[in-house]
Formats: structure tokens, C-alpha cells, sequence
């Protein structure tokens, strides 16, 4: 089997799939890696790392999705709509595709990729189950985003984070409030609380509490009924509106007394949730500044504008970054090759693809295959009827 690494065309991606240093397990795998040229030259890999791992270079985009039999990509079409088009020609039938696809948004990507016969696994849909943490590439990337979020903060507030004793008097600590406490937000708080802020941390989930207090950090209880804000993979459940206006009435306060806030909360192929609105903003302190990691979706924020920097007339600095991980991208891509590393090897036997219909990792991220959307929940979105599941064909195996 042939896995090609692309370098990556999603403009301001510096991440690459795979790094040097994964080669090594996929060759025990009997997977051959071809790279095309400067694929990870953003990230900090060369090319000549590439090739003393005993990758081949591939300067041909063409050529390297003719070869390949699996393409590993951080971002494919549906995560990267409208430069990921100019690979659609060089997909072949039959062909794997692993990266972020975004498909419970991206339902007519999805259906494009299903028309031109390629198997499109999608990275977002790992399940959250302990046999996957290791492949769990949204975790990774939180991670990373939570810590480059308080950086970012750092560096606008016109404010030190720790209390100092000084000549020249005390300084004050800051105070951190990060509201949606999942990797992203445990990160947050983490960072914050090793650069001596005094943190506190707000999420609808009841259960988070002990993870917010494990890292050291203050858990906001609003005395609101939130006993049934989790589903069964973990993620927060879409509130009504009765209760967003009533968590904004009770967090307006909390907001007001702290110096930054880091708003993580998103509801998986929803749009972001409000939670901090124009009228919150104003009553916070001139110089406080709001890291919106929820941007891309919309955004915490009322006054949040993607990839932008927006001052407020009470001089609260807002920022939206739409894609962190990227800002960290030697670390992010190693990350993140050791997940698709590792997914890659589970759906893998003998050095050819076994489509274990059984099995909940590639049921739960199989998006498109043999010309159709296979994923029961990707089909629903997009209003298609219910199919069996979709089942091994022996020949198709023999031909990877």
C-alpha cells in the first residue's frame, strides 16, 4: 500500500499529516510513504528529513494522488471547500482519503467525494471511546489551541498575568474566566494558571467541575438546572433559548470582573451558541480582551469576527482566530500524525485496508464509500434514506 502526504492548499495551513518520524511504524505496517515536495517545509520538516525516514519525494502533485492508494491530508475537501476542489481530477475510485473534512456541515463536499468513488474517512468523527483517544485528532488540536489561545491574550492585555511584589509596589494578578471547559478549555485554564493568573472556568456540563478544580482553577456554578446540558459522546447539548438568556443573565457579572475570556463552547454541525453578548462586552474593564475560539462557528461572541481583531469602543480587544493549531504547527503536525498514524495502522491488515463493518472506529469516521455517503448521520443531514451498513467487498480489499 502507497500512502501519499500533499502539501497542504487551505490558505494560512502550515500543518502537514505526517511527520518524519511516523514513517517508521507505517513501514512496519508495510505502508510506503511518498511525500510531495515542501509538504512539511511550513510545519518545520524538510524534505531531506523526509527522506532519510525513507519516504520518496514526489515533486508532481498529479503523480503523487496517481500512486497513492491512501492520501493523508490535515485538510481535505469540505475542511478546505474551495481550494480542496483542484483535487477532486486527481482522485481516483476506490481511493482512501483520511483528514478533517467538516462533514456535518460540508454535506455537498460529502456528496461530491461519494460521486467520484473515493472512501473518505473523517478525523472530526472519531468516537469518544478509550480504544480511540490515540487517534483522537480534535482533542490534539484543542490542546493546542487552548494553550496558543492564553498566549494571544498574554500579549493584548495591557496587563501582567501573575501578582508581583515589586519596589514600586504590588501588582495584581489577572483574572482568566474560560467558558466551555472541554480539552480546549482545560488547556486554557492550565496555561493561564501557569503564568499566575487566577483562573476560573464555566461550562453548562455539571461533571466538569472536578477537571476544572484539577487544574487549579475556580468552577463557576450559575445555580442554573443543568442536569441533563451532556450527550452520550461527551459534548454539550444544544440549550433552548429560555436557557442562553438566562446563562447570560447570571454570567453578565462573571464576565465583568474578569480580565480575559477564553469561550470554547460548540455544538458539533451546530452554529456556536451566544454566550457573550455586545451589552456583557461593555460592561467589562477597558483593556480586557476576549480570545473566541468558537469563531469559525459563528462565534461566543456576539461582537466576534472570524480571523479578525475587534476593538470595542470601551477598548475590549475581541479576537477570532478561526484555525490556532496552525500557529503552532511543528508541534500541531506531530500531533496530529501520530493520530492518523495510529488510525491509519487500526484500518490496516497485512498491508491492505479491512473494512471492518464492525467496528465502531471505522463505522463512526467512514463518510463516503463505493459511490455513496455510507455514515448514517451524514445521510440523515443531508436527506438521504437510510441504507444497511455498508459491507467488506473481498475484491476491493485484494485490490489495495
Amino acid at each position: 500500500m502507497i500512502a501519499g502526504v500533499p502539501k497542504e492548499t487551505c490558505p494560512g495551513e502550515r500543518r502537514v499529516a505526517l511527520i518524519p518520524a511516523s514513517l517508521q511504524a507505517l513501514a512496519k505496517a508495510g505502508v510506503e510513504v511518498i511525500v510531495e515536495s515542501g509538504a512539511g517545509l511550513a510545519a518545520g520538516y524538510p524534505d531531506s528529513e523526509y527522506e532519510q525516514k525513507g519516504a520518496a519525494l514526489v515533486a508532481d502533485r498529479n503523480e503523487l494522488f496517481a500512486k497513492a492508494d491512501v492520501i493523508l491530508q490535515v485538510r481535505g475537501l469540505g475542511a478546505n471547500p474551495e481550494a480542496g476542489k483542484a483535487d477532486l481530477e486527481r482522485m481516483k475510485r476506490g481511493q482512501v482519503v483520511i483528514g478533517f473534512l467538516d462533514p456535518l456541515t460540508a454535506l455537498d463536499e460529502a456528496k461530491v467525494l461519494a460521486e467520484r468513488g473515493v472512501a473518505a474517512l473523517s478525523m472530526e468523527m472519531m468516537p469518544r471511546i478509550t480504544r480511540a483517544q490515540s487517534m483522537d485528532a480534535l482533542s490534539s488540536m484543542a490542546t493546542v489551541a487552548g494553550y496558543k489561545a492564553v498566549l494571544l491574550a498574554a500579549v493584548k492585555l495591557p496587563r501582567m498575568f501573575p501578582m508581583f511584589m515589586t519596589a514600586a509596589g504590588t501588582i495584581v494578578a489577572s483574572h482568566v474566566l474560560v467558558v466551555g471547559v472541554g480539552v480546549a478549555g482545560l488547556q486554557a485554564l492550565a496555561t493561564a494558571k501557569r503564568l499566575g493568573a487566577v483562573t476560573s472556568g464555566y461550562d453548562v456540563r455539571p461533571a466538569v467541575r472536578e477537571q476544572v478544580e484539577s487544574v487549579g482553577a475556580k468552577f463557576v456554578d450559575l445555580g442554573l438546572d443543568t442536569a441533563d446540558a451532556e450527550d452520550k459522546g461527551g459534548y454539550a447539548k444544544e440549550q433552548s433559548e429560555e436557557f442562553l438568556a438566562r446563562q447570560r443573565e447570571a454570567l453578565g457579572k462573571v464576565v465583568a470582573g474578569n480580565d480575559v475570556i477564553i469561550t470554547t463552547a460548540a455544538i458539533p454541525g451546530r452554529k456556536a451558541p451566544v454566550i457573550i453578548t455586545a451589552d456583557m462586552v461593555k460592561g467589562m474593564k477597558p483593556g480586557s480582551v476576549i480570545v473566541d475560539l468558537a469563531a469559525e462557528r459563528g462565534g461566543n461572541c456576539e461582537l466576534t469576527k472570524v480571523d479578525e481583531e475587534v476593538v470595542t469602543e470601551n477598548g475590549v480587544t475581541i479576537l477570532g482566530p478561526a484555525n490556532l493549531p496552525t500557529a503552532t504547527a511543528y508541534h500541531a503536525s506531530q500531533m496530529y500524525a501520530k493520530n492518523i498514524t495510529t488510525f491509519l495502522t487500526h484500518l490496516i491488515e497485512d498491508g491492505k485496508m479491512k473494512w471492518d463493518m464492525e467496528d465502531e472506529i471505522t463505522t463512526g469516521t467512514l463518510i463516503t464509500r463505493d459511490g455513496e455517503i455510507v455514515h448514517p448521520r451524514i445521510r440523515e443531514l443531508a436527506g438521504l434514506p437510510t441504507i444497511e451498513k455498508p459491507t467488506a467487498d473481498p475484491a476491493e480489499e485484494d485490490s489495495q
